[in-house]
């Protein structure tokens, strides 16, 4: 068993620990049991849950148990840290339709049927559901000082906005993850959570509640949290977040939010999101210091992710996409992925009539498309040869006939290398 502490620090997902040296010396003894929790608060994981749901699967790798736990009871309250605002309360039935929805997702990346170490998949909800108001202050809330409560980053932070504040509600939040860790101590034999820097607060309640309860120690292990090189959160994008659900955010957009990292962001990434090795990723750092036009590593970063999230097929199928826009062929390609690609592209809708049985001239198309302000300047653009249909070069004798629909209702115009336009027939 390799040392899984200096591999993280390498891929520089080591930030703070409880106690370091107490627990190398645990690893080295052998395989232990680890958590880390993922509240329902939407129907979809983001590119932001990789780094602790990818370090379970780190850690599995490496013989040791991984718990992931499902906030049914946690996500109806909210967690505090690293908000400035309230959460909004969810309703019972949208957190069970947002549990149902991750659930697959935590799945997809933990093996969950092997003989060795399997994980195992726990919803807090099942232990605390029916804990009193009362018996939850006399068992729990006795064993924690307010004064280190409000000590506490994502308290403190709120506390000080007087605008804001927070919410008793929201305040308790760590005592129910305390609860947790305690909870999964005695029942799994857990000893180690997990989780991004903001998470620190909570997971000290955790061992502290554990060792007066329980009288047994365990510890905590945070990450940095995924920030661009500016300093900005990773996984939003203009349009928002990146999802994991291929219905939220589709592989197209998946492959191509990894694909045009910066350069400053690539090796970081793949540090921190992918499972090559460290000999693979230093090879993509030299390259993209001797050739970054090339974005090898992009493209590297980009492959594994996509492949990882939504596989193999999804990964194919994403390329294909993106070379549409690059004048690749569109034979073999679906509606779907031509979809994918319409959303990048100004579109505007043609009346199938447009379309007489003798066709209808390139050229009107091309003004029409608002690739050319007139007949003329389009017709000087077709002879160029700079005029193409379907990523196939016009020439002025090309007329365009329904049979030249795309899915029998688009048209792919382009000018030049990469001024896109497409018609859509209705």
């Amino acid at each position: 068993m390799s040392d899984i502490l200096a591999e993280l620090e390498w891929r520089g997902l080591y930030a703070d620990c409880t106690d370091r040296a107490a627990l190398a010396k645990r690893l080295a003894e052998g395989p232990l049991t680890l958590y880390c929790g993922f509240d329902p608060t939407a129907d979809s994981l983001h590119v932001g849950n990789l780094v602790p749901l990818f370090a379970l699967r780190r850690f599995q790798q490496q013989g040791h148990f991984p718990i992931a736990l499902a906030g049914g009871a946690t996500g109806m309250v909210g967690d505090p840290s690293g908000k400035s605002d309230e959460r909004n309360l969810l309703t019972a039935d949208q957190l069970q339709h947002n549990l149902d929805c991750i659930k697959p997702q935590l799945a997809r990346f933990l093996d969950f049927a092997g003989t060795k170490n399997p994980a195992r998949l726990v919803n807090n909800y099942d232990w605390t559901g029916n804990v009193t108001f009362l018996d939850f202050l006399r068992d729990t809330g006795k064993h924690i000082t307010v004064n280190s409560m409000i000590a506490k980053d994502s308290v403190r932070s709120r506390m000080e906005d007087r605008s804001t504040g927070i919410s008793f509600t929201e305040f308790s939040y760590m005592l129910l993850q305390g609860y947790d860790f305690q909870h999964l101590r005695k029942t799994f034999n857990c000893e180690l959570q997990v989780g991004a820097t903001d998470q620190w607060g909570n997971i000290t309640v955790g061992t502290e509640l554990t060792r007066k309860k329980l009288g047994a120690t365990v510890w905590g292990l945070v990450f940095p949290l995924l920030t661009k090189s500016d300093g900005s959160k990773y996984g939003k994008t203009a349009t928002g977040t990146v999802w994991l659900d291929p219905k939220k955010t589709s592989p197209y957009r998946f492959y191509q939010f990894f694909v045009n990292a910066d350069d400053s962001d690539v090796v970081k990434l793949l540090k921190t999101l992918t499972f090559l090795t460290q000999e693979e990723i230093t090879a993509l750092e030299t390259e993209v210091k001797a050739n970054p036009g090339a974005r090898a590593a992009q493209r590297a970063l980009a492959q594994e992710m996509t492949t990882l999230v939504h596989g193999a097929e999804a990964f194919t199928a994403a390329v294909k996409a993106s070379g549409i826009l690059f004048g690749g062929p569109l034979e073999g390609v679906t509606e779907a992925i031509f979809n994918d690609v319409v959303g990048e592209v100004p579109t505007k809708n043609l009346d199938k009539a447009a379309f007489p049985n003798s066709g209808t001239p390139i050229i009107d198309l091309v003004v029409h498309s608002g690739l050319a302000p007139s007949k003329g300047a389009a017709r000087k653009d077709v002879e160029a040869g700079g005029i193409y249909l379907n990523n196939l070069r016009a020439d002025l004798g090309t007329v365009v006939t329904a049979k030249s629909l795309l899915f029998g209702k688009y048209l792919l115009l382009r000018k030049g290398k990469k001024t896109y336009a497409v018609l859509e027939a209705t």
